[in-house]
C-alpha cells in the first residue's frame, strides 16, 4: 500500500476525545502547525499561516495519549495523511486534513518530559489507579 507519511511539529489545539469503541480505544484531538519564516524586511522571525490537523489515535496510542497530552502542549506527530475533498448537499465544498497517528511524543526542543513505560496487564494511563495500602 502506498500512504502518504507525514511528520508534523505543532501544538494540541483542543482536549483530546477518548472513547472506549467496541474495536477498542479510539482518541482524536485538533492539531495546529505554524510555519515560522525569516521575515528579511523586518529583520525577525514571523509567523506564517496555521494548518488545523485532526489527528486520530487507536489502542494503547489513544489511551497514552489521553493520560499524557493537554492543550498547548508541543507535540511531533507521525502518521498517514488523509485528504478528504467532500461537497454538502447545498453544494459547498470542504476539504479536511486527517492523520492517522502511528507515533506521537512531546517536542523536546521546547521542553522537558518524563516517559513512564505503560506494563502490558497493568491498565492504561487512563486507568483509575489503585490506592497504596499501608
Amino acid at each position: 500500500m502506498n500512504d502518504t507519511l507525514v511528520t508534523l511539529v505543532g501544538n494540541v489545539a483542543t482536549r483530546i476525545d477518548y472513547r472506549e469503541a467496541p474495536t477498542g480505544a479510539v482518541a482524536r484531538f485538533r492539531f495546529a502547525v505554524t510555519s515560522r519564516f525569516w521575515d528579511r524586511q523586518k529583520e525577525l522571525w514571523a509567523d506564517g499561516p496555521t494548518s488545523f490537523y485532526t489527528v486520530w489515535a487507536r489502542r494503547a496510542l489513544a489511551a497514552n495519549l489521553a493520560g499524557s497530552v493537554s492543550v498547548g502542549e508541543p507535540l511531533v506527530v507521525h502518521g498517514r495523511l488523509r485528504v478528504k475533498d467532500e461537497e454538502e448537499e447545498d453544494g459547498k465544498r470542504w476539504f479536511s486534513a486527517d492523520v492517522d497517528a502511528l507515533a506521537v511524543g512531546h517536542d523536546l526542543s521546547r521542553g522537558t518530559s518524563a516517559f513512564r513505560r505503560v506494563v502490558k496487564g497493568e491498565g492504561t494511563l487512563t486507568a483509575p489507579q489503585k490506592a497504596a495500602v499501608v
